[in-house]
């Protein structure tokens, strides 16, 4: 099911305050410059009015991407070209998935942050593997103070993997020392400044297969110290989770809800992955990836619940994402319009 994708005033004034004349084709184009364009996609076609009074549910200043998302452009155009499309889709923050461009040649760490700086980006975290066969690989197993180091350079508060804590297998005890290395990480990154994170896929939400009543992902929960070692839940994957490992081996029921997890530990959350999908039982993941806005997942429920807590409001950072995006700065337009246009329901 497609949603609208509306045009927000407060995302129109804040890049009007930033310079910038135009964001994007269509309805956004149209409300920046006063004039009657011809929408560029068929979600924008339904989408002509104002949005919706009320309180915006994304916090100010917490809307970043996964430039895992973008990777075809930085590696075609550099850096610099994304970040500037980034910027007048009205980010605030990127996510890193490597720091290396293509063509545009070789950039130094240095002139990555000052360049994210410029186009008014604040650098948020990082994902790096969790080990290696190789032992000069670029991993927190293999050279964790490397990895360190170069996210101290950037100005990360956040480095954390999107590698499951599968090292060891799939049982308890292997689950339990993973929990250790992340822990031993999460203490490192903690005396520079930093919170170390761990991104779900669907499999983390499996069970242990020496005790199918364990769901792995409680083991990490329960076996990481809270203190040291954070979650940055992939929205899209932990409704996939759901949907796959609802029902334990033996075929008893097993349900959770994604949310409830956020909700009883909000402060182990700092970092989420926005990722929509079409619900589709006939996918071995129960889902097909969309662009943000266009899928079935409920984000005005979502990002609202965990921003009403006491206190939460701007403890997250929400970063959007989608793994095969069919034209990626499409995809990162049309995904901020629609973050920006949702407001909480009275």
């Amino acid at each position: 099911m497609s949603r609208m994708h509306r045009t927000d005033p407060e995302l129109t004034h804040r890049l009007s305050r930033r310079g910038m004349l135009g964001v994007a084709a269509g309805a956004t184009a149209a409300a920046l410059l006063g004039a009657a364009a011809a929408p560029a996609t068929a979600a924008t076609e339904t989408a002509t009015g104002a949005a919706g009074r009320g309180r915006p549910v994304l916090p100010p200043g917490r809307l970043g991407i996964q430039l895992y998302s973008l990777r075809d452009k930085v590696s075609t155009l550099g850096f610099a070209p994304v970040f500037a499309e980034l910027e007048k889709y009205g980010y605030d923050e990127v996510e890193f998935a490597g720091y290396t461009q293509g063509s545009a040649g070789p950039i130094t760490l240095a002139q990555l942050k000052r360049l994210a700086k410029n186009y008014g980006l604040n650098p948020i975290g990082s994902h790096v593997g969790y080990y290696s066969t190789d032992p000069n690989a670029y991993t927190f197993a293999q050279n964790l103070t490397k990895v360190l180091d170069d996210a101290q350079a950037l100005g990360l508060k956040h480095i954390g993997t999107a590698s499951g804590p599968f090292r060891y297998g799939s049982t308890v005890d292997a689950w339990k020392r993973a929990a250790e290395e992340f822990n031993v990480y999460g203490a490192a990154a903690k005396a520079r400044g930093m919170k170390f994170y761990q991104h779900n896929h669907s499999e983390e939400f499996s069970f242990a297969t020496d005790n199918p009543k364990v769901r792995l992902y409680d083991v990490l929960l329960a076996e990481t110290d809270p203190d040291l070692v954070y979650l940055e839940m992939d929205i899209f994957w932990a409704y996939s989770g759901q949907f796959r490992f609802s029902k334990r081996p033996d075929g008893t029921p097993a349900p959770f809800e994604p949310l409830d997890y956020v909700l009883r530990q909000p402060h182990r959350y700092p970092l989420f992955h926005v990722k929509d999908g079409v619900s589709d039982p006939a996918n071995q993941y129960g889902y097909r990836m969309t662009d943000v806005g266009d899928g079935d997942i409920d984000y005005q429920r979502f990002i609202s619940a965990v921003t009403r807590l006491r206190g939460e409001r701007l403890a997250h950072h929400w970063q959007a994402e989608h793994d095969q995006p069919t034209e990626s700065f499409t995809f990162a337009r049309r995904s901020s319009e629609y973050l920006h246009s949702l407001r909480e329901k009275c």
